[in-house]
């Protein structure tokens, strides 16, 4: 799978015209979403609210914490404006779905158990972090308030996943064996071709980092290894197994590209999205790709 990201990548750099059909990173992305959103609901129909408290406590302190680090970092250390700066703590207060499958992937890879629940807690970290990212920049727009709230909600990441743990959670394992050839069996061969789209757009992005390039590349390699190693602890203290916390580490060292674009265009028009959007596509996810989700796992087994 990252061997096909690279391969992605590698396409642009030569200027080959490998391109794939139209429409297939809309159709694979929903068709991963709502697969973690059912297995996350079929495993949340088995658990208990004991199991689950702690680790979705921590994952809410934890996306206030990314936002507040990645906000300030910019602010201060980049010395963007408040609302670019905002604009990067809502990416990368938030969470990469796509990471979120590939450190699950890598999981199972290696044979390390993980928690079920796991896909509720990419809910529970994507919208509080960007609502205070976008709050950081000082906003004080009530319509766009309003507006962004319902673009969070009925956005595909939030409203497939979300939909999909609800039905998986009503099927339970039952229910999901009569689907499980489509939405199980094929996974990884289209999270394949999906980590092949994401390489060609990530090389694309590569010219969109400007003259911030420096400050660009070193934040998005070190906020992920600083929020990486929170998320990890966090997940540690709150009692997860090595694999949950290592995925949640790498769900906290990722950052958004889908859901805090989308919310940063409707609440602060003003900021350069694409400079955000570069950083987390370009560098981070490769990053994470590589080094950062095997990283983590191996913080967690550690600690």
């Amino acid at each position: 799978m990252v061997l096909a990201f690279a391969l992605g990548m590698v396409a642009v750099l030569l200027k080959s015209d490998l391109t794939l059909p139209p429409g297939i990173y809309n159709a694979l992305s929903i068709y991963l979403l709502f697969s973690i959103g059912l297995k996350g609901g079929v495993a949340l129909s088995e658990a208990s609210f004991r199991e689950l408290w702690a680790p979705a406590l921590a994952t809410l302190g934890l996306g206030v914490v990314t936002a507040l680090t990645s906000f300030f970092s910019a602010l201060k250390l980049g010395k963007l404006d408040r609302a670019n700066a905002a604009s990067l703590a809502a990416h990368y207060g938030s969470v990469s779905a796509v990471t979120f499958i590939a450190a699950q992937s890598f999981a199972q890879a290696q044979n390390i158990p993980t928690e079920g629940y796991l896909p509720a807690l990419v809910a529970v970290l994507e919208i509080p972090a960007i609502l205070l990212a976008l709050m950081l920049a000082g906003s004080r727009d009530g319509g766009s308030f309003g507006k962004l709230v319902h673009e969070l909600l009925t956005g595909k990441t939030i409203l497939l996943l979300l939909g999909g743990i609800v039905i998986g959670t009503l099927a339970a394992k039952e229910g999901f064996e009569q689907v499980r050839p489509m939405f199980g069996d094929l996974f990884k061969g289209a999270l394949t071709f999906f980590l092949l789209e994401m390489g060609l757009l990530a090389a694309q992005r590569l010219r969109d980092l400007g003259r911030r390039w420096l400050f660009l590349t070193m934040f998005g390699v070190t906020m992920p290894l600083v929020n990486g190693a929170l998320g990890v602890c966090a997940g540690t203290l709150a009692g997860m197994s090595p694999g949950g916390a290592g995925v949640l580490g790498s769900m906290a060292a990722s950052a958004s590209y889908i859901a805090a674009p989308a919310a940063v265009r409707v609440a602060l028009p003003q900021a350069n999205v694409s400079v955000s959007l570069s950083a987390a596509l370009a560098i981070t996810f490769p990053f994470n790709l590589a080094f950062g989700i095997p990283l983590m796992m191996q913080i967690a087994a550690i600690l």
